[in-house]
């Protein structure tokens, strides 16, 4: 058998996330009559199927859920090689920190101040992203640490746990609910979040927004995996429209804040967020039955560089100081 190429990976990665050969073709920008050749050549090549097809579905095999997360790593890997080559070759070289506006557990500028006296310290820029996509940036190479809420997808990465904070959930003070002490997730039901998802089911259930599932796999342009919907080898039809009105997706605290108050939706808040946003038309109530919020910092398995080592090393002291204290 000959050795797999990038290109093949690529091809299948698309088509596994999608589930759909039209909206996989679309994404990578070819046309869908030569990927769907590509996967059988693909299949032929290794001798197993890797998707079951009919004309309604399309659904990884048990082969085809190994290869892709294997091919997942792989791209990965390439991406991040690259990627840190090139960084490595910049005339002033940075370090690069992947990380969600406010989510920092009010550890960052004490961070930065400290970081930036270590004799191992270089330049930070910060990789900017919505909610669960920090991660993915330091395995492929665009970032060389984060911070992000624990759990979060681990492979790939080491990680050390900073701080552990409640989430408090931001309702509209007109909400009856607001006036209690404290709620139970049963409480919530009825209430959806930002990306539409029930609110009783916790801050990461929902899919979109600023409460969003932990870390996703993205493909190179940052696709997502594929939402319901059909996935026939043929091409996308009307019901790949999104239905106007089912979810608010907005990925922006601000307008988030601004629903809150309008009553439309609820959402789950670390408590350092709600220090720094308070408004007198949200109640920010807590939950008894609800985990806390965790900040960790995380990097690459393999990284040996001394600028992400001091920049962990200062993360982990400031966090701890306050105990200390």
């Amino acid at each position: 058998m000959n050795d797999l190429e990038t290109r093949q990976l690529r091809y299948f990665v698309a088509v596994a996330e999608e589930l759909h050969f039209g909206r996989a073709a679309e994404r990578i920008g070819m046309a869908q009559p030569p990927l769907s050749r590509a996967i059988r050549e693909l299949e032929h090549q290794l001798g197993v199927q890797l998707f079951t097809r009919t004309t309604r579905r399309v659904v990884l095999t048990s082969a085809g859920e190994i290869l892709l997360r294997d091919a997942r790593t792989a791209l990965d890997a390439v991406r991040a090689a690259g990627r840190r080559a090139r960084h490595a070759g910049e005339p002033t070289r940075r370090l690069r920190l992947a990380l969600k506006p406010d989510i920092d557990g009010g550890l960052l500028p004490r961070i930065l101040d400290a970081y930036a006296g270590d004799e191992a310290a270089l330049p930070v820029e910060l990789v900017l992203g919505r909610f669960g996509e920090q991660a993915q940036p330091v395995r492929d190479g665009r970032a060389d640490t984060a911070l992000l809420l624990h759990p979060f997808d681990e492979h790939g990465l080491d990680h050390h746990l900073l701080v552990t904070e409640p989430f408090l959930l931001a309702m509209a003070v007109a909400d009856p609910l607001a006036a209690r002490p404290s709620l139970r997730l049963a409480d919530l039901t009825g209430r959806s979040l930002p990306g539409g998802s029930p609110a009783h089911q916790g801050p990461f259930a929902d899919a979109h927004g600023w409460t969003g599932t932990p870390d996703q796999h993205s493909g190179p342009a940052g696709d997502g995996p594929a939402g319901d919907g059909p996935a026939g080898d043929g091409p996308a039809g009307d019901d790949d429209t999104p239905t106007a009105g089912t979810a608010q997706s907005t990925s922006d605290l601000p307008q988030i804040l601004r629903l809150v108050e309008l009553g439309s939706i609820v959402c789950f808040l670390p408590t350092s967020v709600t220090l720094r946003y308070p408004r007198p038309e949200i109640a920010y109530v807590p939950v008894s039955d609800l985990e806390p919020a965790t900040l960790a910092v995380a990097w690459p398995q393999e990284s040996r560089s001394p600028a992400v080592a001091a920049f962990v090393r200062v993360a982990a002291t400031i966090a701890a100081a306050p105990r200390q204290e």
